[in-house]
């Protein structure tokens, strides 16, 4: 009996020593986090003198990014994200500064869409204006790096790299025979020849309405940008697309030389050396370079000290009902325009949306407070890489609208999707019962189809959110109400082609939508403020939930699978949004 009291005491301090160890160990680790913040958070980049700016495409791409410390510290996911204006940003400080003589661009693996990387090209355009070099470097060239780098005044591949050029398609899974092996219908109602965003569940193949107009954006994607390497480099479209059909991925890379794809094959380590040339740097020294989070801190030298204010306000995501600051929700984004709409020194907004769509209901809260902004003070939209359904919804009552020409936008219309699981449920063994006191008191019950009755009140709710869509687009665009119908019907269009049809009234990208910005507010001289304010690092430590490391993790390990599951999920997830959606049918990414 000693012995075992003996253990039992033992056992007790072991537990209790290695408590207080394992304690202590994370106490130090969060200590030693706390310190690693607070002094990433404070440092400064100096930018010494002849230095190149480095351009690594890698990851996603968004409009603007928050790093998050928790997932940064403990490496959670490798999917990088770059934020487009950080890019914009660094490129317009490197033209201005004496200290940057050049842009090197290293293209990598990472996924964007042909929007926001002609965005970024046109910047890098108006920097050689100020007759620094670009040059561009990859050990495999993705068809969006090598659109991109194309702009370089000298192009380099990996001797045993490869050029993917092969055209733009697209691939959509269906649905409807996997739903109907588990016995599960889905009951649709929508309005639009062209709104194809619910054919997965019910079709095994795309509608001749949907190829078409998926047929026509893409080509249209595919011209501009054939264009704008054919102008850099020097090849004419039809060559282009003779040379595409040939799969460079797969020849040698002297093919890519011999034909003007690139100019040179280099090591990366050739590269270095070039760049030091270039710049007149003995070899034996080291190449100062700044990335483009390096160039966050860095001070814009024309940078406006004005107290007059151009605020360019964020909508990035689906757009839901909610108060979180994630995606687009209706009630934070609506504080946020109400916010700009008081704030006397703020002149003129610039809206810079990028979404494909979502909640109908959310989308026309955020429509009365653009509208109510409007009144006050000019809007001007900029459109990203999507603006369509209740993208464009949001964005169609501004004072200005802009586009890339590869942006898609319109796609003007709504549907409401409903499961009916009594072929599943009938599998199982389930059954049901019901009492109720109203001809509809179970309305929305999913064990059962709906009757022939209900079917025609959700399809007349849906006809009216239908209406009030093309009201306000009619009325925002100025377009006869007759002539909108023609082109909405759910239609999905280029920027290119919604300036030809009158959905936009410009082509361009975020610098052009604040100049015309200022000149609709009458101001020549102006700081400006992003909205919504980002958060420090610090405070991010604290804000950080559980569902953003579950993010990370499935964008890690589904890749751009992560983009169809999100997508699923919104329009399911009817407890955080409205059932009636103004969604576009399929994302396109330029890889």
């Amino acid at each position: 009996m000693k012995d075992f009291f003996k253990s039992v005491l033992a056992s007790i301090v072991g537990i209790f020593i290695s408590s207080f160890i394992i304690g202590g160990v994370l106490v130090l680790l969060f200590f030693g986090f706390i310190g690693v913040l607070l002094s990433s958070s404070s440092d400064t980049f100096v930018l010494k003198n002849n230095s190149v700016l480095t351009i690594r495409l890698t990851g996603v791409m968004k409009d603007r990014v928050l790093e998050n410390p928790i997932i940064e510290f403990f490496n959670l996911g490798e999917a990088k994200e770059m934020a487009l204006t950080d890019i914009l940003s660094a490129i317009k400080k490197a033209k201005e500064n004496d200290d940057i003589k050049g842009i090197y661009i290293s293209s990598g693996y990472f996924m964007a869409s042909s929007a926001s990387l002609t965005e970024i090209r046109d910047q890098l355009s108006d920097f050689k204006e100020s007759g620094k070099f670009i040059i561009a470097y990859a050990d495999d060239y993705m068809q969006g790096g090598y659109f991109l780098s194309t702009v370089a005044d000298k192009v380099i591949m990996n001797p045993q790299g490869s050029l993917n050029l092969q055209g733009l398609s697209a691939n959509p899974t269906f649905y409807k025979g996997l739903l109907d092996k588990i016995g599960v219908e889905m009951q649709i109602f929508k309005v639009g020849t062209y709104k194809s965003a619910v054919e997965p569940f019910i079709l095994d193949k795309m509608s001749d309405a949907s190829k078409e107009q998926v047929g026509s954006y893409m080509n249209d994607i595919w011209s501009t940008i054939l264009g704008k390497v054919s102008e850099s480099r020097g090849i004419s479209v039809e060559r282009l697309n003779q040379l595409t059909d040939t799969l460079p991925a797969f020849q040698e890379g002297e093919f890519s030389v011999k034909n003007h794809l690139v100019d040179t094959l280099m090591y990366e380590s050739e590269v270095r050396q070039y760049l030091k040339t270039l710049l007149g740097v003995d070899d034996s020294k080291n190449l100062n370079v700044a990335s483009v989070a390096d160039m966050v801190t860095v001070k814009d030298i024309k940078k406006s000290k004005s107290t007059d204010q151009i605020a360019i306000l964020y909508a990035e995501g689906s757009i839901v009902s909610g108060t979180k600051p994630t995606d687009i929700n209706d009630k934070y984004l609506i504080k946020e325009i109400e916010k700009l709409q008081d704030d006397d020194n703020i002149k003129a907004v610039v809206f810079r949306v990028n979404s494909p769509g979502g909640s109908a209901y959310a989308s026309e809260q955020i429509w009365k407070a653009v509208t109510d902004l409007k009144a006050k003070k000019p809007i001007v939209v900029s459109m990203g890489d999507y603006a369509a359904s209740g993208g464009y919804y949001i964005s169609s009552n501004a004072s200005k609208i802009y586009a890339q020409p590869t942006t898609l936008t319109g796609s003007i219309g709504i549907f409401g999707m409903f499961p009916n699981v009594a072929g599943l449920t009938n599998k199982v063994g389930l059954s049901f019962d019901n009492v109720k006191t109203n001809k509809f008191s179970d309305y929305g019950d999913i064990t059962r189809p709906m009757s022939e009755q209900e079917k025609a009140i959700l399809q007349q709710y849906i006809e009216r959110g239908y209406n009030l869509f093309l009201s306000r687009c009619s009325e925002g665009r100025n377009i006869p109400r007759e002539t909108l119908e023609k082109i909405a019907e759910g239609r999905v269009w280029t920027g290119k082609q919604a300036l030809e049809i009158g959905l936009v009234d410009a082509i361009g990208g975020l610098d052009d939508a604040l100049k015309e910005a200022a000149k609709l507010a009458n101001v020549s001289d102006f700081s400006i403020r992003e909205y919504p304010k980002q958060v420090s690092p610090f405070e991010a430590l604290f804000k950080t939930q559980t569902e953003d490391i579950a993010t990370r993790a499935l964008k890690e390990y589904l890749g751009s699978d992560f983009l169809l599951l999100k997508t699923i999920k919104d329009i399911k997830d009817l407890k955080e949004q409205d059932f009636i959606q103004a969604r576009m049918p399929y994302s396109l990414q330029l890889n």
